[in-house]
């Protein structure tokens, strides 16, 4: 989320001093939103951020299936042994 937001800052043509004068916040606010350890982005100054840099939020939930495990990209492979056929004689 905080490289999202660096992100379309900068593609927005704003310096982080720039965003926080729209906002009325601190550049040292900005810069916190914008690190990725920071974990306190609450969705009302999200929403604001958003709107300012012609954005939108959006929060998804889904459901966790059992036995799903993590995966990155696709459903595990399943991969077929060849059988032995018998010769005819």
């Amino acid at each position: 989320m905080a490289l999202q937001i660096a992100a379309l800052r900068r593609e927005a043509g704003l310096t982080q001093k720039d965003l926080a004068k729209l906002l009325k916040v601190t550049q040292q606010q900005i810069s916190r939103l914008e690190s990725p350890g920071y974990e306190g982005h609450s969705l009302s100054t999200l929403r604001n951020v958003a709107k300012v840099l012609h954005a939108r939020v959006r929060v998804v939930f889904e459901p966790v299936k059992k036995g799903a495990g993590m995966r990155v990209a696709e459903a595990a492979a399943s991969y077929r042994t060849k059988r032995k056929t018998k010769k005819r004689v």
